[in-house]
């Protein structure tokens, strides 16, 4: 029987963000959901209720984030500019060294920069930095036409900064430009990312 995860019994502390609590229910419901799998080091929790990113650190929160995910809604199949759910892990990191706003392009930076007050038309830009997600639960978000890696689902800076704290991305998780940068230098290679619906 799955343990249903909850934060409406969690207290949250209005000034300085979550308490530890809310860590504490996350760790238990994941170590309940994924039996096989250490969370013992750097784990990222994408909460789509909240449009918000918590980085736990062997059972600490670190620190959280405000995103954007899909304005589509939650989803895992190829073309649905969906935000896909469950367990996945960091596979590659891109943007080393790269300023602020860098454009890629395929995970290249391009040379060019955003607009850092930009208002037009939301053109999807990636900057900054990309931590691309690999999926690890088959069928959800690995193989076939749901796989995670294969959509090029991202964490990545934005040049619509006004987005995040919304669902407004295209599939992604968005971030505004200093905190991926922060992000992308805290979490190695490997580190594991749940994005839940709650």
């Amino acid at each position: 029987m799955m343990l249903a995860f909850t934060l409406a019994t969690v207290a949250i502390a209005s000034a300085s963000g979550p308490s530890q609590g809310l860590v504490d229910m996350l760790l238990e419901y994941l170590q309940i959901r994924y039996p096989q799998q250490s969370f013992s080091g750097d784990v990222l929790y994408v909460s789509i209720h909240r449009q918000a990113l918590f980085h736990v650190r062997s059972g600490q929160l670190q620190r959280m984030y405000p995103v954007a995910t899909a304005k589509a809604g939650l989803g895992g199949r190829d073309g649905s500019w969906r935000t896909p759910t469950g367990l996945h892990r960091v596979s590659e990191k891109y943007g080393d060294g790269v300023p602020a706003l860098g454009i890629f392009r395929d995970r290249v930076f391009t040379g060019q920069f955003a607009d850092p007050d930009f208002a037009g038309v939301d053109k999807d830009w990636i900057t900054s930095r990309v931590l691309w997600l690999d999926g690890l639960e088959p069928g959800v978000n690995q193989g076939g036409n749901v796989d995670s890696h294969a959509r090029y689902i991202y964490i990545h800076g934005t040049a619509n900064e006004k987005s995040v704290g919304t669902a407004s991305s295209m599939g992604c998780v968005r971030m505004r430009n200093a905190d991926v940068i922060d992000l992308y230098e805290q979490v190695p290679v490997g580190a594991l990312v749940v994005i839940l619906d709650n």
